[in-house]
């Protein structure tokens, strides 16, 4: 984040150097307008003066003012910075080779306020900014390679049944109802549900646009016979939070308050496992990168294949000798 403005008000602009980080802070009541003025002397500046980069052992919130400004070519530039900034406490205690040592020590401390999945998030903003250290030559390895995310452990494994979704439409509206068929039948995230249009529908098909699926990668989804009613809701009449809010209280109604939206996605895969489809042609319904992702649900298999050997065989009489 190159400009911010800090709990009194004042506008700070801090900019990257030779791998160093220059942070200065305008007087109060500065403007955006002098803020950007600023930053925009400060990196002539640089590149007036810019030398030879050494390899050293610079300091790890320079390294992170690295990320920063790669934060602004991703998806969701505010967010990527958000978990970023929570690294401040620990990384102002260690140099870049301590990398190691300062993953530990604030996920040591991290554990105690938030989820594994957060922690990782933040941990994934160090480790890219240590690895883009190393790429542009201001250290000497890449000490990214130091440090390791922890187990999450979140999988959840709530399935539903069709009969289970019915119910549950049966208590939302018209749009949110749509909604939820269109993520049981396709197996579409709902951000890529919002984003739907009409002239994405082709026949057949429907075509999710690689800047609206969390892979970057356009995918072509098979229109079914049962999604073909909800298709006329396209475009939805929802906002995501409009659609979030539609869906809780539909769950809440339909006493199914522990059910997600996301759990459609996962029933989607549930109920074609079921079938007897194989885990490549899930992985390319739900759009994974890679079979490895949709093995999550191998479980399921095994649960099918116990039931249907516990039903052929559950007349059998033979016993091992001694056991009565």
């Amino acid at each position: 984040m190159s400009i911010w403005t800090d709990k009194r008000g004042r506008k700070h602009v801090g900019v990257m150097v030779n791998g160093q980080r220059i942070h200065r802070i305008l007087p109060e009541g500065a403007s955006a307008g002098d803020a950007k003025q600023l930053e925009a002397e400060l990196r002539k500046a640089a590149v007036a003066s810019k030398k030879p980069v050494i390899p050293g052992d610079p300091p790890m919130t320079a390294i992170l003012g690295l990320y920063m400004a790669h934060a602004e070519t991703l998806r969701s530039p505010e967010t990527a910075k958000f978990h970023a900034l929570r690294l401040g406490p620990w990384v102002e205690r260690y140099k870049a080779s301590q990398a190691r040592q300062c993953a530990a020590h604030l996920t040591q401390d991290m554990l105690k306020h938030y989820a594994p999945a957060t922690i990782n998030r933040s941990l994934g903003a160090l480790k890219k900014a240590l690895a883009l250290a190393w790429a542009q030559g201001i250290t000497p390895e890449n000490y990214g390679l130091h440090v390791k995310r922890i187990p999450e452990h979140n999988e959840r494994q709530v399935y539903l049944s069709i009969e289970d979704v019915g119910r549950l439409t049966e208590c939302a509206s018209e749009a949110v109802a749509a909604a939820i068929w269109m993520a049981l039948l396709t197996g579409c995230r709902r951000g890529e549900i919002i984003k739907m249009r009409a002239e994405d529908i082709h026949g057949d098909t429907i075509t999710i646009h690689a800047g609206n699926t969390k892979t970057l990668k356009t995918r072509t989804i098979p229109v079914i016979s049962a999604l073909r009613p909800w298709l006329r809701y396209i475009p939805l009449p929802l906002t995501d939070e409009g659609l979030k809010t539609g869906f809780r209280r539909a769950r809440e109604k339909a006493g199914m308050a522990h059910v997600h939206f996301h759990d459609l996605r996962h029933s989607c895969a549930s109920i074609l496992l079921a079938q007897g489809t194989d885990l490549f042609t899930i992985s390319r319904v739900l759009g994974h990168t890679s079979v490895k992702t949709t093995e999550r649900y191998t479980h399921l298999q095994v649960d099918a294949q116990r039931k249907a050997l516990d039903g052929a065989f559950a007349d059998v009489a033979f016993k091992p000798r001694g056991v009565v």
